[in-house]
């Protein structure tokens, strides 16, 4: 097992697929759908790639524990639904692995809080996120007893912080400095 030839697949195969010439929903209508009948999503694809090499790391994948939370995060922030279908799943093998291994998900948990709030800030991540990641997530859960009271703990959470993040970021444009400020202390 080559962790760094892994490491480095992983880094570049989320590089490709986040890049800016592929968020297709920036582009116009005419434009997205000459590049979706031409080429299709490049994303979904590589994606679906990722999903599939990471459940091949067998018990390799702690390895990848909390070094690639970040990088899947963002993947799973791109606003398309299969792409997010496919790989929020991803988070939960990553508790899993972690909980067969430690008894918990703590540093997954840090890591998944630390990196939620950059992405956020940085603008990704919307209502429709929270939603399939939280229906997802408790389904996983729904099959390991053991763990389904952790992830759900976990869940609130992250919906929480998710939930006032998207608030923040929705009113920083906002005149109100006191709709800023409300919003600020909720955060914090």
């Amino acid at each position: 097992f080559n962790l760094q030839l892994w490491n480095n697949y992983f880094h570049l195969a989320v590089a490709f697929i986040t890049q800016d010439s592929l968020q297709l929903e920036n582009f116009s209508h005419a434009k997205y759908n000459k590049i979706q009948s031409k080429y299709g999503d490049m994303r979904r694809l590589i994606g679906f790639a990722i999903r599939d090499m990471w459940y091949k790391l067998g018990q390799n994948k702690i390895c990848f524990i909390p070094g690639m939370v970040g990088p899947i995060l963002e993947m799973t922030l791109i606003p398309e639904v299969e792409l997010r279908k496919a790989t929020i799943p991803i988070f939960f093998d990553m508790m899993l692995c972690e909980y067969q291994r430690t008894g918990e998900f703590k540093k997954f948990e840090n890591e998944i809080i630390l990196k939620l709030d950059h992405e956020v800030e940085g603008g990704r991540g919307d209502e429709h996120y929270m939603q399939l990641f939280e229906s997802i997530l408790m389904e996983c859960a729904k099959q390991h007893p053991g763990i389904c009271s952790l992830v759900e703990s976990f869940v609130s959470l992250v919906k929480g912080l998710l939930e006032r993040l998207l608030d923040y970021r929705a009113v920083m444009s906002d005149e109100s400095k006191d709709n800023r400020m409300s919003c600020t202390v909720n955060l914090l």
